[in-house]
């Protein structure tokens, strides 16, 4: 399936010279997004995946299909302030200025086997910050699994040397 086919290009947004990436038609047409969920759960079945991680919010919307497909746990990474009960923080950086991102401090077990998911890597902040909370709570970062990567930011030299599945890439 050409999954481009549906996401919508959306010139000028938010700001001018952007041309975001609109996964709202993916996520509207049920066979689209069955078919994507798919792809990322077949990538994870065979690296004994323990938990699926995401950060908020188009994380949750990738990573809860693909847990419950597996039958696993979803973990959620959200900004400060968001989570209820302890948690572990790091700070990373965006365009203009730094922001936090946190998990509950009892949401990783040592040596799991992690999944990452989020809907786009760009420049990879997000996503570095994720795997650094993953990887202090002593989770074992098997694989990230993106539906867009924007080749042209180069994300992927920010996060390393990690297995990443992209579904598409710009």
């Amino acid at each position: 399936m050409d999954l481009k086919q549906f996401v919508a290009i959306v010139p000028d947004w938010p700001k001018p010279g952007i041309k975001f990436k609109d996964i709202t038609p993916l996520m509207a047409n049920g066979d689209a997004y069955k078919y994507a969920t798919d792809q990322i759960v077949a990538y994870a079945r065979d690296k004994e995946i323990d938990l699926i991680v995401g950060p908020e919010a188009r994380g949750f919307i990738i990573g809860c299909p693909v847990a419950y497909s597996l039958g696993l746990g979803f973990a959620p990474v959200r900004k400060k302030g968001k989570l209820p009960r302890e948690t572990v923080d790091v700070d990373y950086g965006l365009e203009y200025g730094t922001d936090v991102l946190t998990i509950h401090r009892d949401a990783i077990k040592p040596g799991q086997r992690v999944l990452i998911t989020d809907d786009l890597l760009a420049t990879g902040g997000t996503i570095e910050a994720t795997i650094k909370l993953v990887e202090e709570l002593g989770g074992v970062v098997a694989g990230i699994a993106f539906l867009i990567e924007l080749t042209y930011l180069d994300g992927r030299s920010k996060i390393g040397n990690y297995d990443i599945l992209t579904l598409l890439e710009y």
